[in-house]
């Protein structure tokens, strides 16, 4: 994720008539004609519709999951006028500006995505007063799940009713799968607890963690470390473990010594589409436990607990560098870091760095579990002694610390949101082996920040193959760094987003896919609109997690955007979900 980047260059313009085609093509909140009775049998059914279930019908389903259903009121709304029940308040209004940023705002709602894009305006706290604020494209309501019945009854609703049902968790979401105009969500998010036990199996034997599905990475690591453990999370602590960042793969400060989130998964308790309630393990509905373990969040059911390997705690070391430079020796001592990494990586060590417009290099943290300073300060050398021989001043900084939670808390404070405008490849080993190849991704690299573009990099090494085969992206175990580029969100223009979004797809994404053909990139967190996304999110494993869908959610009741088999259904301009036009 980005840290600490506020502005971003101009880039070029984009034809208005893309931008155009473009902004009548996604999520649009805005009230459409009504659909006549053969279409509606065409698409879900939307608020307004005939379909739409009655006050009476939500009512009754509200007393079928024990008064858990909840209605969107939008998180903005005091900033506005409009909203039914809701007076505009300009205290309240100024609260929510002011820890917009923040995921503990977003997380404790039912309906805010923490990706503003996919929010599309319906109701937002930077608009001005009189702006509109409606539901748009929230979801329609949620219910805050506790039990495999709650997720049973709320898939059966949306089946009867035609309803567009989503997962949702605390809305870390950058792809637009956890929410959607119309929607009825499963809330996760209050489905808490952890246990930890001892397990055996023909695979694993030691320390494990069963994990409730609204568990969140820092409620995860705190129980772990109360028993001298440690457990695979990712970058922002808040993040929801057992959701769609460990089943979409799962990168990890740990990803050097343990692999991928997904790789750590021994059991997944699940209710699929068709409203079973299964375990699914390597021995045991084993086809489904490999979709599960990377294939894609809320695609094949609905996670109600995942239970994974837990490892030593150790004393583990940190270490920071940055530096500027204006002129063309910045990209010979960024070429001299890229081609540094694989060595950190065998070591053990997880980094972190950014390319940043201003020729800016960042690296605002990397772990070394079981290591020292001492080994950072030799890892690094290749780059240090670089920096050392052109001159260019530089910040370094190795330290120690009793365990991985002090580095991770020390070096990884408090997270706020990254709102990017988004696009990623995942980047194989072979192109830091040599001053040619290194040169040319160098040369890809100053393309996209020269034109205003942000790369952050999370770096580490996932060759080793996993305990139980999964569904991850075969390519994962030939990736150097997922590189997570884009452009700064803008609250106040979405049209600019638009654009840069249309940048970001023609532009700053090919420039790393010439130099990867038939490469990949990370499911959870890529181009929206990648061309070519089931080979590029899911490579040779899409037709195998195509088939498993369709015995495990044969009606389609689970849908997100670029999720294996959402092709057959499409977000019209108005927001409606409906079956692709072939």
């Amino acid at each position: 994720m980005f840290r600490g980047v506020l502005t971003k260059s101009q880039v070029q313009m984009v034809a208005l008539l893309s931008i155009a085609v473009l902004l009548g093509a996604i999520w649009k909140a805005t009230s459409q004609p009504l659909l006549s009775t053969r279409e509606q049998l065409e698409c879900r059914c939307f608020p307004g519709d005939d379909c739409w279930p009655s006050s009476e019908e939500w009512s009754r389903f509200n007393g079928t999951v024990r008064g858990k259903l909840i209605a969107t009121v939008p998180l903005a709304s005091p900033c506005h006028d409009s909203f039914p029940g809701v007076d505009y308040d300009p205290d309240k209004c100024a609260d929510i500006q002011a820890n917009w940023a923040r995921p503990s705002l977003h997380f404790s709602t039912m309906h805010s995505p923490m990706a503003s894009f996919f929010a599309n305006q319906s109701c937002d706290p930077f608009t001005p007063r009189d702006a509109q604020c409606i539901v748009g494209t929230y979801v329609s309501y949620a219910v805050n799940a506790s039990s495999a019945s709650d997720f049973r009854d709320t898939i059966a609703f949306a089946e009867k009713h035609n309803v567009r049902l989503v997962i949702r968790n605390t809305g870390h979401d950058y792809m637009g799968k956890s929410t959607g105009a119309g929607a009825l969500a499963i809330w996760t998010h209050h489905i808490k607890g952890t246990t930890i036990f001892d397990y055996a199996s023909p695979g694993y034997t030691g320390k494990a963690m069963k994990i409730g599905a609204g568990v969140q990475s820092f409620e995860a690591q705190a129980a772990a470390r109360a028993s001298g453990l440690v457990v695979v999370e990712g970058d922002c602590p808040s993040v929801g473990i057992a959701g769609g960042y460990t089943q979409g793969g799962g990168t990890s400060p740990l990803g050097s010594k343990f692999g991928l989130a997904a790789d750590q998964v021994l059991e997944w308790d699940v209710v699929t589409g068709k409203g079973e309630f299964l375990t699914a393990t390597p021995n045991q509905n084993s086809d489904l436990y490999w979709a599960l373990s990377g294939g894609g969040g809320g695609t094949y059911g609905v996670v109600l607990s995942m239970t994974v390997k837990l490892y030593q705690n150790q004393p583990t070391a940190g270490a920071t560098l940055s530096f500027t430079e204006s002129s063309d020796t910045y990209w010979d001592l960024v070429r001299a870091f890229l081609m540094n990494l694989p060595s950190i990586l065998d070591s053990g060590a997880s980094v972190y760095f950014q390319f940043l417009p201003g020729n800016v290099f960042s690296l605002p943290q990397s772990y070394f579990l079981g290591g020292t300073a001492q080994d950072f300060e030799r890892l690094f050398q290749p780059t240090l002694r670089a920096l050392n021989q052109s001159g260019i001043p530089y910040e370094w900084n190795s330290r120690n610390f009793p365990g991985f939670q002090d580095a991770f808390h020390t070096l990884n404070p408090e997270m706020n949101i990254s709102e990017v405008n988004l696009g990623g490849r995942l980047i194989p080993r072979s192109l830091v082996l040599s001053d040619d190849s290194a040169t040319s991704l160098v040369a890809a690299i100053k393309l996209i920040v020269s034109q205003g573009g942000i790369i952050a990099a999370n770096s580490m090494d996932f060759h080793r193959p996993p305990t139980f085969p999964n569904s991850v992206h075969p390519v994962w175990r030939e990736t150097v760094f997922l590189a997570f580029l884009g452009t700064m969100y803008n609250p106040y223009n979405m049209t600019d987003n638009i654009r840069d979004q249309h940048i970001i797809t023609n532009v700053f994404d090919p420039a790393l896919e010439a130099l990867t053909p038939g490469g990949a990139a990370y499911l959870n967190e890529g181009d929206i609109h990648q061309p070519n996304w089931q080979d590029v999110f899911y490579g040779p494993n899409y037709p195998r997690l195509a088939a498993i869908k369709k015995v495990y959610d044969p009606n389609g009741v689970f849908w997100g955007p670029t999720q294996v088999g959402s092709e057959a259904w499409e977000v019209s301009a108005g927001g409606r979900l409906c079956k692709t036009r072939n």
